[in-house]
């Protein structure tokens, strides 16, 4: 272990990979956002990870997924994701949770076993109530905007809640936000405009808006995404935690 952190411990140092390893860290959504979070933070050695996620992977996710290939198709996100962080590191603790995140499944996590946590969601009632969960325990949180219907990861940014622009979901979880008392809240979002999304008729849902039944009521219509904005907003994402949990700070 201490050859393969040897890069990483050049930055840090050994105190911050010692912080790294005796860190918890709960990752909501491994998807084409939260899959390469994950990656990263097992790749910086995070000692224990937590799983989030009840989809499947399926052909569309081939195009940006870091966990989707023709072999895992069918398999829960969170096996694949746990399967592949033992495989970079074997002593990592992971746990899986094939669960739909909303208010009403959040008493199922303890939110003060956490030391950070991840919200790479597409749900603003599951994001809100994430940072409920986390501002009650006292536990840092750092959540994802809008990637979807981008081309631009250069104008990804990391920001406070209230200093967002342009992104309509920062707008709204700016709102509601200010609604519920929250002060800040740490967030990587996109300045770049949300371009409109070419109507695909072979599309498997025709355009129009995907999981409809699940729980915590309808999504939005099918965003378009590629393989290079979700996955440098994960990676922005894992970094800040990285750099927070290591005690290593720019500012």
């Amino acid at each position: 272990m201490n050859e393969q952190l040897s890069r990483t411990r050049l930055l840090l140092g050994q105190t911050g990979i010692e912080k790294l390893r005796a860190a918890r860290v709960a990752v909501f959504g491994v998807g084409g956002v939260g899959g390469y979070t994950v990656e990263a933070l097992a790749r910086s050695g995070v000692g224990a990870l937590d799983l989030i996620d009840d989809d499947q992977v399926c052909l569309s996710n081939l195009n940006r997924q870091i966990i989707a290939l023709h072999s895992t198709i069918g398999q829960y996100k969170v096996d694949v994701a746990a399967a592949r962080i033992h495989d970079i590191d074997p002593e990592i603790t992971v746990r899986t949770y094939k669960t739909f995140y909303t208010p009403e499944t959040a008493g199922q996590f303890d939110f003060t076993q956490y030391d950070y946590v991840v919200d790479a969601i597409d749900t603003v009632t599951g994001k809100l109530s994430l940072v409920m969960q986390a501002q009650a325990a006292g536990v840092p949180i750092l959540c994802c905007m809008g990637a979807g219907n981008k081309l631009d990861p250069t104008q990804l940014e990391v920001a406070d809640i209230y200093e967002t622009s342009v992104c309509p979901l920062a707008r709204v979880m700016r709102n509601e936000c200010r609604k519920r008392g929250v002060k800040h809240l740490k967030v990587v979002y996109s300045r770049e405009p949300a371009l409109t999304p070419i109507p695909d008729p072979e599309a498997p849902d025709g355009g129009t808006p995907a999981d409809a039944t699940r729980p915590g009521g309808p999504r939005r219509a099918t965003p378009g995404s590629t393989a290079f904005v979700p996955s440098v907003a994960g990676l922005i994402l894992a970094g800040e935690v990285i750099k927070d949990l290591a005690g290593y700070n720019r500012k």
